[in-house]
């Protein structure tokens, strides 16, 4: 899987921009604010219909326009595809394949598979619970079309029925319409957690040989998933809490509350970790992900950088640079250093300033 290229227009601040890529290593180097990560944002937007900052459409289209676009050109299994999104500020975007036009997104996703590396990721240890759930959710929808649309159900499930639940604490009426929502977020709900618990099972197949290799073979590294509650007593534990759910006025049960914990030799490091430790075990995580799409896709993913190396010490940017090889790769940094010669020396290098790209 390579990623050929990319057009922008109204886009951040990119008023227009036509750039091809290196099939192995892309370096982007410049002064924080220029729009580095810009570029990999809209890069993972193609693959995965969101920013990975979470951040609207209205806010990433230029000040002064109503519309931007991305154009991006991805050679898979020797065949390649234009992917086509248009942004617009008062409506839903637009996607297209080969200039045809998709109704459902999630009709697309895996054409492309992005895997992107933050230094925010490096905290993803210590974070709180969303930032867990929101690592698993992103690769998930990558992987599985399936599990995007029960995710996306369930979601919904619990949106209307907390705004249900907001209208009964003012009224005491409405259980009946509260016992379909209840059925939905039970069923949907299973189906979430069922995926979830496979995909870390697969993680953890994976995960301790890559930390030991990190560690010197001093750590190991277990993933544990955390249920707010177990898929068989789910409806009954709805049923239960539905008197605290309507005082509270939220849903107090489910996916959207649970957690996951990462083990090593019988420590939580969530809590009890050194920052040292934290940041190793999430290395590993990136890292094993990495090692797991590849195997669950049969092809290699596209690797996104943004600004990683700058946070590691020398021996876990080795670590990292050492994984990498035969995937391609986009990295931006504040500048050039003599590691990322020796590991890049025949790829391409650009300079980005001001919302421009400069080889």
């Amino acid at each position: 899987m390579i990623i050929k290229s990319i057009k922008l227009q109204n886009y951040r601040n990119y008023e227009s921009l036509n750039l091809q890529f290196n099939e192995q290593t892309n370096i982007f180097h410049g002064d924080n604010g220029q729009g580095k990560t810009n570029l990999l944002e809209a890069l993972y937007m193609t693959g995965t219909t969101k920013s990975h900052r979470g951040t609207k459409d209205k806010d990433i289209i230029q000040f002064d326009h109503d519309e931007g676009h991305i154009e991006v050109v991805v050679e898979k299994k020797g065949v390649k595809h234009v992917i086509d999104v248009h942004l617009k500020k008062y409506h839903s975007k637009g996607f297209a394949i080969n200039k045809i036009p998709i109704r459902k997104p999630s009709e697309y996703l895996g054409l492309v598979h992005f895997i992107f590396f933050s230094p925010e990721d490096l905290n993803i240890i210590k974070a709180g619970p969303s930032a867990r759930r929101r690592f698993i959710d992103l690769e998930l929808s990558q992987l599985d079309k399936v599990y995007l649309s029960n995710l996306s159900n369930y979601n919904r499930v619990v949106h209307q029925r907390n705004a249900l639940l907001r209208e009964m604490s003012q009224q005491l009426k409405g259980n009946e319409t509260l016992d379909i929502w209840d059925i939905q977020l039970v069923n949907y709900g299973n189906k979430v957690i069922a995926a979830r618990e496979d995909f870390i099972r697969k993680m953890n197949q994976v995960i301790n040989e890559i930390h030991q290799k990190l560690t010197g073979g001093r750590e190991n590294l277990e993933i544990v998933y955390e249920r707010s509650v177990r898929t068989w007593e789910f409806e009954k534990h709805v049923k239960k809490n539905r008197d605290k759910d309507i005082r509270m006025k939220s849903t107090s049960i489910g996916p959207h509350r649970d957690d996951c914990s990462f083990i090593s030799d019988g420590i939580d490091l969530r809590y009890f970790g050194s920052q040292g430790q934290q940041r190793t075990a999430a290395l590993s995580l990136k890292l094993s992900e990495l090692e797991l799409v590849k195997k669950m896709i049969k092809d290699t993913p596209i690797l996104l950088l943004d600004d990683v190396l700058s946070e590691l010490d020398k021996k876990r940017q080795h670590c990292l640079l050492s994984n990498i090889g035969g995937i391609q790769t986009m990295i931006t940094c504040t500048g050039v250093d003599e590691l990322m010669e020796e590991y890049f020396s025949e790829n391409k290098v650009y300079h980005v300033s001001e919302g421009r790209v400069f080889t």
